[in-house]
């Protein structure tokens, strides 16, 4: 299977956020129904996921979701601990996780209670590793089903951020990246983040706009523009988005 460029990803526009929540929350429960036995999801932070996350915690979907044999995972996190206001997992489990019936074990956060984000790398990518089953990833056994990802106004993702050595990172699954945002971060890199059978960009918002149009151009210029894929590219916009 060939890879799937970017600017040939299906977009879909929804009138506002609050729309564009409500029928990606149906979208995915679609295929969580037609999953087999384990379904892996992976998260982002930000606004637009939270009201998505905030939606899937409402009736239909609360009753709906097949929540046992889903695996939620974190495509970045901040180096901040568990209940601070920036940590994705926080938001999250307030969001979504704390209200619906999830296995704790199918939750797998990036532990930052630990000593240095190297530390908190590490231990997220031998966790992958082991939920994955396999040192290296297979182009053809993707290690996620859907992956939720944003894009920021410079082009970044997850915290994959211009002009930092962590765009070059091949064999790591996970790596900090202590430069470029006025926090550290830990992030999963290309390899595991391409790896989905489903890659789902929600954007919403005029900041947005142009780099939207940019990535779908065919741009790699930027990191987000760096992803390529086996799978399927899912472009969630709001009207914002697209027409400013």
């Amino acid at each position: 299977m060939a890879d799937t460029s970017l600017s040939a990803g299906v977009l879909t526009t929804f009138e506002n956020p609050t729309v564009l929540a409500d029928e990606v929350a149906g979208w995915l429960l679609r295929l969580a129904l037609e999953a087999g036995d384990r379904f892996a999801i992976c998260l982002s932070g930000g606004s637009t996921p939270k009201t998505l996350y905030e939606r899937l915690a409402q009736a239909p979907f609360r009753e709906e979701f097949p929540w046992a044999k889903t695996h939620w995972f974190f495509g970045d996190e901040r180096f901040v601990p568990d209940g601070d206001k920036d940590n994705n997992f926080t938001m999250a489990s307030h969001a979504l996780l704390s209200h619906v019936p999830v296995p704790n074990e199918n939750v797998h956060r990036i532990v930052t209670e630990v000593s240095s984000p190297e530390q908190a790398a590490s231990a997220y990518d031998a966790e992958l590793r082991r939920y994955y089953g396999a040192e290296t990833i297979d182009a053809d056994r993707p290690l996620f089903d859907v992956n939720f990802l944003g894009l920021g106004p410079d082009g970044h993702t997850a915290s994959l951020i211009p002009g930092q050595p962590v765009l070059e990172e091949r064999s790591k699954w996970v790596a900090a990246v202590s430069q470029g945002r006025p926090e550290v971060r830990i992030t999963l890199t290309y390899p595991p983040l391409e790896s989905s059978r489903h890659i789902a960009f929600l954007v919403t918002g005029k900041a947005k706009k142009d780099m939207l149009a940019h990535v779908r151009s065919g741009a790699t210029d930027v990191p987000a523009g760096g992803l390529t894929t086996k799978g399927q590219v899912h472009w969630f916009a709001d009207r914002d988005a697209i027409d400013g």
